[in-house]
């Protein structure tokens, strides 16, 4: 029997290389067709009671969703498979933070339905994104989320009681196509009130921060880079979503949680790398 040959340093340099270019091929591949489609689910807790065990918004489960980009590869059974997902979680809350669409609405309609029947008891609210203002302005991604019984809070809040306490969710419109205004959107909260702030481009916390209702910040728009690299980490980020572009942080003096969902579609590119899609589940604690 032949012995192996010797693994000399010229014949271990070629087999890097070779491995250098087989990795490199595989990677677009794999990123196309295998990462961009794996959905992750983060579960977050966020303390948010004082240590109060009885407060009735104690344990409240809040699935968060962003950055569909609707139309950019991505159709209506992708769209119900995230859908699925979201309903195997057994949200009370559903927040959407913006970028339903990519650059218009053309097969939305078809959706309306499946969206619809999304279930939670506590409600379901979203907010605009820069895309959703696409080719067409806001009114046709506005007009959806009105026919699924989402609520769209552009620089509103909505009230939920519950046991004699309330949990107010606020959002603000599009930071970079729209004309947010917080104020407007808390008018009528107290500093002592508990709100959700939804807001697509999450550098925003600095400035909800100062706010001392707001308790928790949940946005999307960076996609957490798309592209990642171990030791790295994103390799861009969109303007205003530099600071906080994946996962929890905690902003300004107040240190206000602010959460960046990682989206579940693409855009420019088709790919993710080493940033999985994401579903966010929130408990309040």
């Amino acid at each position: 029997m032949a012995s192996n040959p010797r693994m000399t340093r010229r014949r271990f340099l070629k087999w890097v290389a070779g491995s250098g270019l087989a990795a490199a091929a595989a990677a677009p591949a794999y990123s196309y067709y295998v990462e961009r489609n794996w959905v992750e689910v983060n579960t977050v807790a966020i303390p948010m009671f004082d240590g109060n065990q009885k407060h009735p918004f104690r344990g409240t489960r809040i699935v968060h969703f962003s950055d569909v980009h609707f139309g950019y590869h991505f159709d209506k059974d992708d769209l119900i498979q995230v859908i699925n997902r979201i309903e195997r979680l057994k949200p009370d809350l559903i927040c959407f933070t913006g970028d339903l669409v990519d650059d218009g609405t053309e097969g939305l309609s078809q959706c309306t339905d499946m969206m619809m029947s999304l279930q939670a008891p506590l409600g379901k609210f979203a907010v605009l994104g820069n895309h959703d203002y696409g080719i067409e302005g806001r009114s046709g991604v506005s007009d959806f989320w009105k026919k699924t019984g989402f609520r769209l809070l552009l620089n509103r809040h909505a009230a939920i009681e519950k046991g004699g306490s309330r949990l107010i969710v606020a959002g603000v419109d599009d930071l970079m196509l729209g004309q947010p205004d917080l104020e407007r959107a808390l008018g009528g909260t107290l500093p002592e009130d508990k709100v959700i702030l939804l807001a697509h481009e999450p550098d925003f916390a600095d400035t909800a921060a100062d706010w001392p209702q707001v308790k928790l910040q949940l946005s999307g728009h960076t996609h957490g880079g798309q592209i990642r690299l171990p030791f790295i980490g994103h390799l861009i980020a969109p303007p205003h979503g530099k600071k906080y572009v994946d996962g929890l942080y905690h902003a300004g003096a107040a240190q206000l949680p602010v959460y960046t969902n990682r989206g579940i579609g693409t855009t420019t590119l088709p790919i993710r790398f080493w940033c999985r899609p994401e579903l966010t589940v929130l408990e309040l604690t």
